[in-house]
């Protein structure tokens, strides 16, 4: 068998296993119960296979916290934005960008932090925009700029 599976720490995977069931399309796979500290919970996000484990300090496993700066997102194409970042915010998610159509770049995205440490990034497409046409707006934008 060969794969990838995205694989973070968070403080308590089974309430955020919940968190994210009210946020996204997740499908649980395999969801332990076990004192916290202990459990793990892989679940699918669009085909997307992750493992989230509860923080374990014994085994050098431990989650973010609100003064670390995070170097990963998840960044999440999503059919409705404005729904899914809705949800998030009622979620007890924080803003860190609002909904932002982005029209030369066909699409519209938003950034918010959940409870757990981890920044999210959620991306609706309005339209297929290629890498060749991506580039050359940046390089117009950059001669723009100088």
């Amino acid at each position: 068998m060969t794969g990838v599976e995205i694989d973070f720490i968070v403080k308590d995977s089974l309430k955020a296993l919940e968190l994210y069931k009210q946020i996204f399309e997740v499908e649980p796979v395999e969801v332990t119960d076990f004192p916290k500290g202990q459990n793990e919970v892989i679940f699918s996000l669009y085909g997307v296979r992750f493992h989230m484990l509860d923080e374990n300090p014994e085994y050098n496993m431990l989650a973010p916290d609100k003064d670390t700066h995070q170097t990963i997102w998840f960044n999440i194409m999503v059919p409705d934005i404005n729904e899914v970042y809705q949800k998030a915010m009622e979620a007890g998610c924080t803003e860190l960008q609002p909904v932002t159509e982005i029209p030369d770049f066909g699409v519209i995205n938003a950034i918010f932090n959940d409870p757990f440490g981890y920044q999210r990034m959620l991306h609706e497409i309005t339209r297929e925009v290629s890498h060749e046409e991506r580039v050359g707006i940046w390089e117009e934008k950059m001669q723009q700029e100088c």
